[in-house]
């Protein structure tokens, strides 16, 4: 029986043992079991305050998209420069994510939520009266300083709101939200850009914030951990990003390639060191006490990989439909509704795999059938018709929602309950610092006149590739750690 015991551990799927070892290693940190959600019906009115939230944000990120060649038009600015539209606003916000993370575990996860949410609703007012390109990319970065908030925290309190048992179908659920929302987008974006001020497509998001201040009240209680503010680490880390990324962004609209590298190795040597003085902090604001567990790191670096390629998939293709293929702005939103519908259908099936079958199992075929979809729009004619468009998508967005929900759901759940906030502003953060670069990369291809040809889609395969890389050495790792050694020596 003893033997019987041993083999079974030894053949326990690695992501499953690593949940579990990790979980117990969270409740034996804090002392307390494990938060078992929000009471009903409670827990419905609060999924529907940060479902609101977090449409909003998705819904300002991606709905510019579809409007950048129009505002480059109306405001006089190149190709390459509009895209920064999206690139400030993201990256301001990925700037604040792990400080304003920290700052929720200081003053409470909803007071930092609810404050977003108001900043992001009066900067989106104030789009409606921009008249230069200076102003308007000036609003989207107090826009994303809301948004930034207010994501920050948004998975901490989906942990505190959901059941343990249940965090993957929350997580898919989540998924739900920002696929809806995402479909939305576009399609609503081509038709205001079609018929109405372009401006508005900045302004359409804030009823929602509105929405989700209302219901808040029902988001789980501030517990403010306090603690003295890091003002040294949140501005360290907040402008080593903003060299990271700057400096591709500098690479793709100075003229010159020499000053974004320049700004790029600055802040490789930034991160360097900050990474050196985080290691010495008890609860650092740069999480590289989690990112030092490989199934946390690598989760991280995977998620990086995955939404920089589908973020240059979806930033590429409007200029591709619009200016190669002839397609108007309102028929291009329509063109790229399958992604989304496709990712509304698939992430909550995902997430609720996610609690039954082994993530990575799930990520690594997921990438594989985005490759496949990539390829194949690559290589897909040069006026391929709306289905020949639409099955392609779809192949792709197949690919992408059988990734995101697990491999969020892996790496909140082996995060100690006490540094879920840490843990959720580092899947925001790896979201939104590959979106960031995927809208830099599309510039940089764009002003190089490799923008709409198959190069996106040739980059987002080498991206999905690495990322599937990393999702079988993170299995292959975890394993070697939870394997015991007599069942390694046996050939188990």
């Amino acid at each position: 029986m003893k033997d019987e015991a041993q083999h079974a551990s030894a053949q326990r799927d690695p992501d499953e043992t690593v949940q579990s070892s990790s979980a117990a290693a969270a409740s034996a940190v804090s002392q307390r079991p494990v938060d078992d959600g929000l009471p009903m019906p409670q827990r419905l009115v609060a999924i529907g305050a940060i479902s609101f939230g977090i449409a909003l944000l998705v819904i300002d990120g991606s709905i510019a998209n579809v409007a950048l060649p129009t505002i480059s038009r109306k405001l006089g600015v190149s190709e390459g420069a509009v895209t920064n539209v999206v690139t400030v606003y993201q990256l301001v916000m990925v700037m604040g994510l792990l400080p304003f993370a920290k700052l929720g575990d200081r003053i409470g996860h909803r007071t930092v939520y609810q404050i977003g949410q108001v900043v992001f609703c009066l900067a989106s007012a104030l789009c409606f009266f921009v008249e230069n390109f200076a102003a308007l990319l000036m609003l989207r970065a107090v826009q994303a300083v809301g948004a930034g908030l207010a994501l920050s925290v948004s998975v901490a309190m989906l942990r505190r709101i959901y059941p343990a048992k249940s965090l993957g179908s929350g997580l898919g659920l989540n998924s739900v939200v920002v696929a809806t929302a995402a479909a939305i987008a576009p399609t609503l974006g081509g038709f205001i850009v079609a018929d109405y001020d372009w401006r508005l497509v900045f302004v359409v998001a804030a009823p929602l914030a509105l929405v989700s201040l209302l219901l808040g009240r029902a988001l789980p209680a501030p517990e403010p951990q306090g603690g003295k503010a890091d003002w040294l680490g949140g501005g360290w880390s907040a402008a080593t990003v903003a060299l990271l990324i700057g400096g591709v962004q500098v690479a793709a609209h100075a003229g010159s390639v020499l000053p974004g590298v320049a700004l790029f190795v600055a802040g490789i040597v930034s991160a360097f060191f900050l990474v050196h003085r985080e290691r010495e902090q008890d609860r650092p604001i740069v999480p590289v006490d989690l990112m030092a567990q490989p199934v946390i790191g690598l989760s991280v670096l995977a998620a990086v990989l995955v939404f920089c390629a589908s973020g240059a998939v979806i930033l590429a293709l409007p200029f591709l439909f619009e200016q190669s293929m002839g397609y108007a702005p309102d028929e291009v939103g329509l063109l790229l509704l399958p992604y989304p519908l496709t990712l509304l259908i698939v992430s909550p099936v995902a997430g609720w795999l996610s609690d039954r079958v082994a993530p990575t199992k799930l990520g690594v075929t997921g990438m594989a059938i985005a490759i496949l979809g990539l390829l194949l729009m690559a290589f897909m004619p040069a006026q391929p018709g709306v289905f020949g468009i639409s099955w392609r998508l779809t192949i792709v967005a197949l690919g992408f929602g059988l990734f995101f929900a697990p491999n969020s759901r892996l790496l909140i759940a082996n995060a100690p309950q006490d540094r879920t906030a840490a843990a959720g502003g580092l899947i925001s953060t790896a979201r939104l610092f590959g979106q960031t670069t995927a809208a830099a990369l599309v510039g940089l291809l764009l002003s190089l006149g490799l923008g709409l040809g198959p190069t996106p889609m040739f980059l987002a395969a080498g991206l999905a590739l690495v990322a599937a890389l990393c999702s079988m050495v993170r299995f292959r790792t975890v394993r070697a750690q939870t394997v015991p050694a007599e069942a390694r020596e046996a050939g188990v």
